[in-house]
């Protein structure tokens, strides 16, 4: 008997494609398994193709010992009722079933029968991945990480729901062959995508259940779920019913929600690729279908679309599919109503959803985008005669009775070469613009013929001085059929003869050069055979190999050998310092406020800043170059100083007589350095590199005895290299307080009015912490509702936001005046000297904004999980600048309460910043220049000798 028992299924009625070949992937995996006690069990309907049975029997042929061949009867004609032949026919301890050209992972078997063994599960469920595109690449489902973050084994399915409100069992998984026949656990034989129902049977069913967060089947199928709406919709219904009767509503109603987001949304995501009738039928479909409500908790886009496919209105779920892949663009007509609400559709027509949180209204006609719908395209007189309309959303548009231009401009993609034909007739319907427009793209679209053979086309509307450019949208069968036009592009018709008009992937109308007649189509053939024979593609070769070599010299595996060995040897130029902000990614912080001191004292240093991305915003009087480039390196191994706040590269060495001075970059409340918890489990050569690191300190600048025992214990500082002097960045907010102590907060600093910022409202700046781990930058999701924040205290209120510099946030639409985004601004010492309330949750910004004593505002709703996970120096609950918050609604109502919660935590405020800043007395700049910069303050500085050492290796 074998172990594990993998049924796969042959000849079925909408068995999908791929045939023998389906086969012989599928029982290929399972004879790869490292668990040899796993067999194939090859079900073979009576009318499956001669060719399938031919691969079945050279399997079984094969390994006899492994392959087993069941004949089902010939009244066995589904996938569902070939299947339950399989269960009946499986020998294996455990049974598992895979779908058309499902493969199994080389261990699958091997990590499903070790969990069932060890938790004595029923079922035992692992990841699984589909076909994500015709390409063949694999993609997970992305609701599988939290189900399957970790392995663990639950008593009842209602521990892990997802098991049911997502199809997390249609494949991956195995039951105990025992368990499927004490629970008389079938495939319903009667229902295309049985497999959808079965799995949550299961999990109803059996007693426990162990999940696995190995991948365990890879290559299912995506359903067309054009074809199969029907029975993907009944399926869908019977597992609702399924946890309803068993007294789950709460889980009924997450399955509706899931089940919209899942097929539905795709399925409207689909339309612009679908031909004109098979939209129609599609919709139609799904108006006889789609009879329930619309899940209330769907985003509105998502809810625009499935409540318009369940009215079967085609052309607005085109509209709605345009939407979903174009969020801030208006694809439809709008309607605001009372209290500012806005809409989904014109007015006279039904509504369809509420979009109000898209933040439409708040843009004007010219500043949003609008959806420019190709309604014709087709020939004239020999011209290309193009019709479309311009969706206008309700609230703002051109004034009806104000002269309307529009142009149609073809433009050059990757290029600037642009030709523009005026629209002959432009007119102003209540909710849309109607546009024609004929374009002599023989004459007057001329082509170099080489590599401007795509010309996208866009239309420039102006009214009443306002300008709008829209690209021209259409569904992919809008031009089949259309005319083409003769091309004379300037390098002759061998190089191209035909304009073709054609459908992006992105939906957008355009204009390719194509060799329709025989000339071109030989000149075509020549230079692909010419670039394709074998002395070309020997030259090809050599050049690529000659692009790796010259990468090779720009790769940082090969410039950190170089500048250790060669570059450190270089003498070093006197006076001449390196100054860097955050890696590079900002001019602000310590070093500058270092640099403009330098300058305001009139010291003669040759300055240069690295910068990571862009040089805008860096002082035009210092020498800029590029972090990671040559002229970086050298100006690191010739510079007599050192100055950042983050960590120059750790594979550099400092030279034998260069200073480093680490100003840093704020007080530490979270675990740093060997204090941490990551840290800590590095291996030896990892935490030894860091070290390294830092031991190229020379000098480390400390705002209180707290960064003392936190931050200089936690990277092996020693007494010698700490200065006590504060931060050079917080003199500019002690002299702020000061001036507002003694002059009164108005006039705010000059930022203050270039943001836009109103003098009667208050500033908020929210601020949060960089929550992730070294890598590059990447997006974060802001914890903190800022939409709900406009709406609430939008009329009195400025938020401004600033992302970590090692993240990005997106935000919403939102009134004007009310959400400014100022993560891209380069000093925060600037935006906390204009900000009236400072909100974040473990950001070190707070030690310096306490500097102020203005309100803090912590919210922190995952303190305790981020506490276990990174560590703490204190109990921030007990020692906070202000209320530390966990939900929205505390933070509100702290918030509207301002000035009583400014006057309960006032002195526990001023006790916070008198700890954690005792050495910010605002002359922190000259003290640090006077203690590095002077001109006996090099002489005897403490070198790295070990450095020095192997700087020649």
């Amino acid at each position: 008997m074998s172990d594990v028992s993998c049924v796969i299924t042959c000849g079925g009625d909408g068995e999908g494609t791929g045939g023998a070949d389906a086969l012989h992937a599928s029982a290929e995996s399972v004879l790869g398994q490292s668990m040899r006690a796993a067999e194939a069990l090859v079900v073979l309907a009576s009318a499956a193709a001669p060719a399938v049975r031919t691969a079945a029997r050279a399997l079984a042929d094969r390994a006899p010992e492994r392959v087993r061949l069941v004949h089902a009867d010939p009244a066995a004609r589904t996938t569902g009722a070939l299947r339950n032949a399989g269960l009946d026919a499986a020998t294996g301890r455990y049974v598992l079933v895979l779908g058309s050209g499902e493969r199994l992972q080389q261990h699958a078997c091997r990590n499903l029968w070790q969990a069932g063994e060890t938790s004595r599960a029923d079922l035992v469920a692992g990841r699984w991945s589909r076909t994500a595109d015709e390409s063949g690449k694999e993609r997970e489902p992305s609701w599988q990480g939290e189900l399957f973050a970790r392995s663990r084994t639950l008593n009842h399915f209602t521990e892990a729901p997802q098991l049911v409100v997502r199809d997390a069992l249609v494949t991956g998984f195995c039951l105990r062959r025992e368990a499927v026949r004490r629970h008389g656990l079938r495939y319903e034989e009667d229902l295309a995508h049985g497999e959808i129902l079965f799995g949550p049977l299961a999990a109803a069913s059996v007693g426990r259940i162990a999940l696995v967060r190995r991948l365990v089947v890879t290559g299912r199928a995506v359903p067309d779920r054009a074809r199969d709406l029907t029975a993907l919709v009944e399926v869908h219904r019977r597992v609702a019913n399924t946890l309803l009767a068993r007294g789950l509503p709460e889980l009924r109603a997450e399955r509706e929600e899931a089940f919209a987001r899942d097929h539905l949304v795709p399925l409207v995501r689909s339309f612009p690729g679908l031909p004109a009738v098979r939209r129609d039928k599609v919709a139609a479909a799904a108006a006889r279908t789609l009879t329930g409500p619309v899940p209330p908790d769907l985003p509105p886009l998502e809810r625009v679309a499935v409540t318009l496919l369940g009215r079967g209105d085609a052309e607005g779920v085109l509209a709605a599919a345009y939407a979903l892949s174009r969020p801030a663009t208006v694809c439809a007509p709008l309607t605001a109503g009372a209290g500012g609400r806005v809409t989904w559709g014109g007015e006279g027509e039904a509504p369809v959803a509420d979009i109000t949180e898209l933040g439409h209204q708040h843009r004007r006609f010219g500043e949003m985008r609008l959806m420019n719908r190709l309604t014709r395209c087709t020939a004239a007189e020999g011209r290309l005669l193009l019709e479309g309309a311009l969706v206008l959303p309700g609230h703002s548009g051109p004034d009806p009775g104000a002269p309307l231009t529009a142009t149609v401009e073809f433009r050059a993609r990757g290029g600037a070469r642009a030709v523009a034909f005026p629209a002959e007739a432009v007119r102003h319907e209540p909710d849309r613009i109607i546009w024609r427009a004929r374009a002599d793209v023989s004459r007057r679209l001329r082509p170099v013929g080489v590599r401007d053979t795509a010309w996208d086309a866009r239309l420039v509307l102006e009214a009443d001085g306002v300008r709008s450019v829209s690209d021209l949208f259409a569904p992919q069968d809008q031009v089949a059929g259309a005319v083409r036009f003769a091309a004379r592009p300037r390098l002759g018709r061998l190089a191209g003869d035909t304009w073709e008009p054609y459908i992006t992937l992105k939906d957008h109308f355009a204009l390719r050069l194509a060799a329709r007649h025989r000339p071109a189509r030989t000149a075509h053939r020549l230079i692909r055979y010419a670039t394709r024979f074998r002395p070309a593609r020997k030259a090809k070769l050599l050049v690529r190999a000659l692009r790796k070599r010259l990468e090779r010299y720009r790769s940082r595996g090969f410039k950190v050998p170089a500048y250790n060995t060669w570059l450190t040897r270089l003498p070093v130029r006197r006076g001449s310092v390196v100054f860097e902000s955050h890696m590079g990614t900002c001019y602000g912080d310590s070093p500058r406020a270092l640099y403009e001191e330098i300058r305001r004292q009139g010291r003669k240093l040759h300055a240069t800043w690295s910068y990571d991305a862009s040089t805008a915003g860096f002082p035009d009087d210092a020498r800029l170059v590029r972090r990671w480039s040559w002229r970086y390196l050298w100006a690191l191994a010739r510079a007599e100083y050192w100055v950042d706040n983050q960590g120059f590269p750790q594979h550099l060495r400092k030279p034998a007589r260069t200073t480093y001075l680490q100003t840093w970059h704020g007080s530490a409340y979270k675990r740093m350095g060997l204090d941490e918890n990551r840290v800590r489990l590095q291996n030896a050569p990892q935490r030894e590199r860091l070290q390294r690191a830092v031991d190229r300190f020379d000098h480390f600048l400390v705002r209180s005895e707290h960064d003392v025992t936190t931050l200089a214990r936690a990277y092996r500082l020693p007494e010698e290299r700490l200065l006590r002097t504060g931060y050079p960045r917080n003199d500019a907010l002690i002299a702020e307080r000061a001036r507002a102590e003694t002059e009164g907060r108005l006039p705010r600093p000059p930022l203050a009015a270039a943001l836009g910022l109103d003098d009667h409202k208050k500033t908020v700046l929210y601020a949060p912490t960089f929550r992730g781990g070294p890598g590059k930058q990447r997006k974060s999701r802001l914890l903190l509702d800022v939409r709900e924040f406009a709406e609430r205290f939008g009329d009195t209120h400025t938020l401004l936001v600033r992302a970590h510099y090692l993240e990005s946030a997106r935000l919403p639409v939102c009134p004007p005046g009310s959400v400014v985004d100022v993560s891209r601004h380069h000093d925060v010492s600037e935006l906390l000297a204009i900000s009236d309330v400072l909100v974040t949750d473990y950001s070190s910004i707070m030690f310096d904004f306490a500097l102020l004593d203005r309100p803090v505002v912590l919210f922190a709703p995952d303190l305790e999980a981020y506490e276990a996970e990174r560590g703490s120096y204190f109990d921030l609950r007990e020692q906070a600048p202000g209320p530390v918050t966990a939900t929205r609604d505390e933070l509100f109502a702290h918030l509207a309460e301002l000035k009583k919660s400014d006057t309960r935590y006032a002195e526990q405020r001023r006790a916070f910043a008198q700890r954690f800043g005792a050495y910010d007395r605002g002359d922190a700049a000259r003290a640090t220049v006077d203690a590095v910069f002077g001109t006996t303050a090099s002489r005897g500085v403490r070198h790295s000798t070990d450095h020095a050492r192997g700087a020649g290796r």
